[in-house]
């Protein structure tokens, strides 16, 4: 899926204490808003619409190679 920035003003000071204590618990102001997004994106987004998007954005799987059928060994006598 493509995806697009979403710009967002907070104060620079706000913004650095989270970036710093964020990073203290392993994360980032990036991941939690991403999963900020996604809990938006459920609680309004209804679940079928979801689950059209999700069906057009999953790649397309590549068709399996079909198997010929196998032919059965050839069994060679000696005389």
């Amino acid at each position: 899926m493509r995806k697009v920035t979403v710009s967002v003003q907070v104060d620079a000071e706000k913004l650095r204490a989270i970036q710093f204590y964020a990073a203290r618990k392993q994360s980032s102001m990036e991941a939690e808003l991403e999963d900020c997004v996604n809990k938006i994106y459920e609680k309004y987004v209804p679940a079928q619409t979801r689950e059209y998007i999700e069906s057009i954005a999953a790649p397309a799987r590549p068709p399996r190679p079909s198997r010929s059928p196998s032919r059965p060994e050839e069994v060679h006598h000696e005389q």
